[in-house]
C-alpha cells in the first residue's frame, strides 16, 4: 500500500510590530514575507496577524489579554503550530507552548527550518547543523519535532535526530567543536578549488539581493542553466557558478548565491560566511533588487548592510551594479519612467529576469564595466616560460610586446581580479604600464 503524506501542520502566523520597531518596515510586507517563509516548508497557514506590542512582556513577548485572545483563536481554527516573527527567548517559547497548547516557534527557528530543508551540499548541511545547535544549546526543546513529521527536511531537527535535542550541553558543545572542524576542512577545500579557478582567466560576477528577489531566475537567463527558481523564500541556499559569454565574447564565471534577509539569525550570519566568500572575492557583484515588492528600499538597505559587513561599501566599491529587476510587474507608466530615467546609466539597470527585458542592456552594462576597469600592467616574462605568456595572450589584450635577450617585455590590458589571478599562478609581478 502507497504511503500517504501526513496532512501539513495547520499554522498561524503572528508578525509582533514593537514599537520601537514602528515605521522602519511595512507591517504587511513583513507579514506576507513570514508566510512566505512557512509556505517556503509547506505549512498550511490558515490565519495570519499584524499584532501591536506596546509594552513587551518578559515572560511571553505580548500582554496577558492578547495571548488570552490568541488563545480562542488557535483553539478555533484547530492550530497546532504558531509562528511568531520575532525573536523569541526560550522562557517566552516555553510560556507560549504551554499557553496556548501548540507549537511555537520563532523567526529565527523557522529560518534554521528552511536553510535545514533547502541545503544541499555538505558543506551548506555542516553549516546548517553548526546554526542550529547553537541555537538549540540555550533551549534543549522539541520545538522542531513537529516539522520534521509534516515533511521531509534535514534530519537532525527532528525524527531522526530527536535524540541530539535531548542531549546536554555538554555533548552538543563536542558536536559543535567536531562540526567547526569539519567546516573548515571544507573550506580549505573550497580554497582550494578557488585557487585553481584563478589559473582561469574569467572574471567573476557574483548575483547578490533579498531572498526570492529573481536572481536564480536572472541566473537562469543569462546563462541558459536550470537552476532551481522558484517563488519561494530561499529557493536557492547553495553557490552556483556558470560561465558565460558577453556581447563581445569575452567569457566571464556568473555565481549565483544565497538569498539575504532581514534579521537572519546571527548564528547563520557567521555560519554563512564561506558561501559568501565569492561575493567578497567577485570581479563585479549585480545587487539584484525586487524593485515591484512593497518593501523594496527596506530589503536594499538589509542587502547594502550586509555586503558593508562583508567589507564591501556599495556606496564606493566600483564592482557594485544595481539591478532593478521584476519591471514586468510595475505599472505601465512607473514601467515607462523607469526605463527612460535609467537609459545611460551602468549601475542602475531595469530588467526583467521573467520576459528578458533589458537583459542584453545588462549583458553589455557588464562587458562595458569590465572594459573600463581594465588597467594595463606590464610584466617581464621569461622566454621559456611559454605557458605564463599564454595565459596572458589568452586572458588579457596584448598592447606591446619587444624581447630582449631571454626576456619578453609584455604590456597587456587586464580585466578587474586578473592581474592578481596571474601574480598568484604564476611568479611575476607587473607594474603600470
Amino acid at each position: 500500500m502507497r504511503d500517504v503524506a501526513p496532512p501539513a501542520a495547520r499554522a498561524l502566523v503572528l508578525h509582533p510590530v514593537l514599537r520601537s520597531d514602528e515605521g522602519e518596515r511595512n507591517p504587511g510586507a513583513r507579514l506576507d514575507e513570514a508566510c512566505g517563509l512557512a509556505a517556503a516548508i509547506a505549512l498550511d497557514v490558515v490565519e495570519r496577524l499584524v499584532v501591536p506590542v506596546n509594552r513587551p512582556q518578559p515572560a511571553t513577548l505580548f500582554g496577558s489579554g492578547k495571548v488570552e485572545e490568541l488563545k480562542g483563536l488557535i483553539a478555533e481554527f484547530e492550530i497546532t503550530l504558531v509562528i511568531v516573527d520575532h525573536a523569541l527567548t526560550p522562557v517566552q517559547q516555553r510560556n507560549l507552548e504551554r499557553d496556548w497548547n501548540a507549537k511555537v516557534i520563532d523567526r529565527t527557528g523557522l529560518i534554521l527550518e528552511i536553510f535545514g530543508a533547502r541545503a544541499q551540499t555538505r558543506e551548506g548541511s555542516l553549516q546548517v547543523e553548526l546554526a542550529a545547535l547553537e541555537y538549540q544549546r540555550s533551549r534543549l526543546v522539541r520545538s522542531w519535532t513537529h516539522l520534521e513529521r509534516q515533511r521531509g527536511g534535514f534530519g537532525f531537527l527532528g525524527g531522526p535526530g530527536e535524540s541530539q535535542i535531548e542531549m546536554d550541553r555538554r555533548l552538543i558543545g563536542d558536536r559543535i567543536v567536531k562540526l567547526k572542524r569539519e567546516l573548515e576542512q571544507v573550506r580549505r577545500t573550497r580554497g582550494l578549488h578557488r585557487s585553481a579557478r584563478k589559473k582561469v582567466p574569467h572574471p567573476v560576477v557574483a548575483l547578490v539581493g533579498y531572498t526570492n528577489a529573481g536572481k536564480s531566475t536572472l541566473f537562469n537567463r543569462l546563462s541558459g542553466a536550470e537552476v532551481r527558481a522558484a517563488d519561494l523564500l530561499f529557493a536557492t541556499l547553495d553557490p552556483t557558478m556558470r560561465g558565460i559569454a558577453l556581447p563581445s565574447g569575452r567569457r566571464v564565471i556568473l555565481s549565483d548565491t544565497v538569498g539575504f534577509i532581514s534579521d537572519l539569525p546571527t548564528q547563520l550570519v557567521a555560519a554563512f560566511r564561506a558561501t559568501l566568500e565569492e561575493v567578497e572575492e567577485a570581479d563585479l557583484i549585480l545587487h539584484v533588487r525586487d524593485i515591484a515588492h512593497p518593501d523594496s528600499a527596506a530589503q536594499r538597505a538589509d542587502v547594502l548592510a550586509v555586503l558593508t559587513e562583508l567589507g564591501i561599501d556599495p556606496d564606493t566599491d566600483h564592482r557594485v551594479i544595481e539591478v532593478l529587476n521584476k519591471i514586468d510587474r510595475l505599472p505601465p507608466e512607473e514601467h515607462a519612467r523607469l526605463m527612460s530615467r535609467n537609459e545611460r546609466l551602468i549601475e542602475l539597470l531595469p530588467v526583467s529576469a521573467l520576459t528578458g527585458e533589458g537583459t542584453d542592456r545588462l549583458l553589455q552594462a557588464i562587458d562595458l564595466k569590465l572594459a573600463v576597469e581594465r588597467s594595463v600592467v606590464a610584466f617581464d616574462i621569461d622566454l621559456s616560460d611559454g605557458s605564463a605568456l599564454a595565459w596572458l595572450y589568452r586572458s588579457g589584450e596584448v598592447l606591446d610586446r619587444h624581447d630582449e635577450g631571454s626576456v619578453a617585455h609584455v604590456r597587456v590590458g587586464l580585466e578587474p581580479g586578473a592581474q592578481a589571478r596571474f601574480e598568484g599562478a604564476y611568479a611575476y609581478r607587473g607594474h603600470p604600464a
